[in-house]
């Protein structure tokens, strides 16, 4: 049996919750390894609705959830969130989820200097969800950061807040925004020990012995690969790795580990926040889209762009992402089009290109070059074979596995769990 790393290979959004909730069905545990409360996932399980952003998505079925070191905790968002989830009768607690111990801290003062600096940016403004993700992944890496192993020593947390505040407060200061003093850093971290600190263990050691058990071992990936901080549409992407190499260091297990990485993508294309996005839609055919697949963002609300399945886009995301299969998700929203197109290229400055360029100015030129078929009439919605599905719909997706160089491995018709063909099982791959 292999482990299965499950990420999206365009910008999010691509509907991974319900992907993810049905592969944690058939596994032992399921471990978060990067990413914050910027993450989103729906579930709908039996009429009930579960909208998690820190949480492994396993939880709801009752299995081991882990939070990796790769995560960016932040404690209030953590336990508003096991509080909902419990009032809808999950049962979490340090048995059934498992915190790293060297996870990072997202404080107050992280999300005030992401949303101060957002609005400086002005008309350069990356679209960040404010919500502190980006100061919390610089701390870490500038080895300053307050992890969850620090809460059970305060002489640590003494010095660790003056040097983060020394930081923090001159750029707030620069920027206009309010300052924080130590006592009020102090306060927060006094207020939700008590309730973060029983979680922490070395997710690591547990994780290894699990797996040389032979459990099943789920890896949940947040945001996307074209959101990557390295593979992405740079610099409005976000602050983590999002490819499945990620799955080991941010977990603290084996790359060997990593498995069968199965990668989630939309029938088409969707995108939040700013940055560019060659196959967008302007038009009424865009604007269905949205209207037909409910295209909020589950953490921010915020309405997302749509336009067509863009193949090179992929392509990309499947080579850097080390993608087996993927999961095309979403492909009853296209139902009743007379006709769909698939962006299969790029033209930059009057010639063709067949991968997005990584300079800004390129990426703001580039326009898609569109290949289009006949659409279907018939309902896709809720097919549970291939045989359920219209012909035409068939040849969409065949063409998309060409174009893309990879087979689809799963396609699902709807929300709910069991509106999934299985072609190639991922836990067998």
């Amino acid at each position: 049996m292999a482990n299965v790393t499950v990420i999206g290979t365009q910008w999010g959004d691509e509907g991974k919750g319900k992907i993810v909730d049905w592969l944690a069905s058939r596994a032992d545990i399921v471990v978060r390894f990067q990413g914050g409360h910027n993450a989103g996932h729906t579930l709908v399980v039996n009429d009930q609705v579960y909208k998690l952003s820190l949480l492994p998505s396993g939880l709801v079925g009752g299995k081991i959830g882990v939070i990796g070191n790769g995560v960016v905790v932040d404690p209030k968002a953590l336990m508003s969130e096991i509080d909902r989830v419990t009032e809808q009768g999950l049962v979490v607690t340090p048995e059934t989820l498992w915190i790293a111990e060297t996870a990072p801290l997202i404080l107050p003062v992280h999300g005030a200097l992401d949303r101060a600096r957002e609005l400086a940016r002005g008309n350069h403004k990356i679209g960040t969800t404010g919500r502190g993700i980006g100061p919390a992944y610089e701390d870490k890496v500038a080895r300053r950061a307050i992890r969850i192993c620090d809460l059970s020593e305060p002489e640590t947390l003494d010095w660790k807040i003056d040097e983060l505040l020394l930081h923090h407060n001159t750029l707030l200061a620069g920027l206009g925004a309010e300052t924080f003093t130590k006592e009020e850093i102090l306060a927060f971290l006094k207020e939700i020990t008590p309730r973060l600190l029983p979680y922490a263990c070395c997710a690591w050691d547990r994780l290894a012995e699990a797996d040389r058990a032979g459990k099943r071992i789920l890896f949940e990936g947040a945001q996307a690969v074209m959101l990557d901080v390295d593979h992405g549409t740079y610099p409005f992407v976000t602050s983590s790795n999002t490819v499945a190499a990620i799955a080991a260091s941010g977990s603290g297990m084996s790359p060997k580990s990593v498995g069968f990485v199965l990668g989630i993508a939309k029938a088409y294309t969707t995108r939040v926040g700013e940055g560019p996005f060659p196959s967008e839609l302007f038009d009424d055919v865009g604007k269905g889209m949205a209207e037909r697949g409910r295209e909020f963002g589950t953490v921010t609300g915020r309405p997302r762009r749509c336009g067509w399945f863009d193949a090179a886009m992929v392509r990309r995301a499947v080579r850097v992402g080390g993608v087996s299969g993927v999961a095309l998700t979403k492909l009853d929203i296209l139902d009743g089009m007379q006709e769909v197109s698939i962006c299969v290229g790029y033209e930059l400055d009057g010639k063709r290109i067949d991968n997005f360029p990584s300079a800004p100015g390129a990426q703001a030129r580039v326009k898609p070059i569109l290949e289009t078929m006949p659409g279907w009439n018939e309902t896709t919605g809720g097919a549970r074979s291939w045989a359920e599905l219209p012909a035409q719909a068939i040849k969409y997706v065949r063409r998309i596995e060409e174009l893309i160089g990879t087979p689809v491995t799963l396609l699902s018709t709807s929300p709910e769990r069991e509106d999934t063909i299985l072609v190639t099982d991922p836990f067998e791959g």
